[in-house]
């Protein structure tokens, strides 16, 4: 029934559906279910490419199971912080945000990480914090924050007299997503003259990556020009009437 646990009918319905090119909105509408619930059935059984309703059937069955035999606790509700939110909503809130990133392209481990940070009112959590919000081992923990510091999503900060670190968290992370893809994007062109030298630009090869040089020099400039233009707005409603600044972490 609607609201309740996903059925076989309705994972077969889902796969279905899928195939035929539907959006989790639409499938949603179709099955009388949040997007989210959608999002997070797909993304944890193989993504819309490799979704098969009986494989994600047998796998429920199996994490229940796993439930019932004494996995760990359940991590506590996310506290509001004084704000009134209800915790089962953002929980869920918490979930599709961790399945957007995940389908996004981020490891499930470090897409859990960066949310907690990220709906956090601070930005920043500790390695210990992190670890009961999750519920998982330190050791998931470390190596999920090394993976988000190489690619600029968090950093690390410590505050003077204390030897506990924090990882933080900020609106300038999608900037330096935006950055790392413009720089992937002028190593792809550079290596791509370099095919086109080696192979010939006069050969069906050597001409295949002498045309996609322009497009990925096009795509970095593009990347550029709007980080710089997010700069510029973020800037300038810092520096616009103090109702419209932005307070910061509380």
């Amino acid at each position: 029934m609607p609201g309740g646990r996903l059925t076989g009918e309705d994972r077969r319905h889902i796969a279905a559906a899928l195939a035929e090119g539907l959006g989790y909105t639409e499938i949603g509408r179709q099955l009388g279910r949040p997007a989210s619930t959608i999002m997070r059935e797909v993304t944890r059984n193989g993504g819309p490419g490799a979704y098969g309703a009986d494989r994600a059937q047998e796998a429920t069955r199996h994490r229940a199971l796993r439930r019932k035999q004494g996995a760990q606790p359940p991590a506590p509700p996310v506290p509001d912080s004084g704000h009134g939110r209800d915790p089962r909503e953002v929980e869920d809130f918490t979930e599709s945000f961790t399945a957007l990133l995940a389908e996004s392209g981020l490891p499930r481990m470090e897409a859990r990480v960066l949310a907690r940070l990220y709906i956090a009112d601070s930005g920043a959590l500790t390695a210990a914090e992190l670890v009961q919000r999750l519920g998982v081992s330190p050791a998931s923990v470390s190596h999920a924050v090394a993976f988000l510091e190489r690619h600029g999503l968090l950093r690390r900060e410590r505050t003077p007299g204390e030897r506990r670190e924090r990882y933080v968290t900020d609106d300038d992370i999608w900037i330096r997503s935006l950055l790392a893809a413009a720089r992937m994007n002028e190593t792809l062109a550079a290596t791509a003259r370099r095919g086109a030298e080696v192979l010939g630009a006069a050969t069906p090869s050597g001409a295949r990556f002498e045309s996609s040089v322009e497009l990925f020099l096009l795509i970095s400039e593009s990347l550029r020009q709007l980080t710089e233009q997010c700069r510029q707005r973020l800037a300038a409603r810092a520096a616009g009437p103090p109702e419209h600044r932005s307070t910061g972490p509380q």
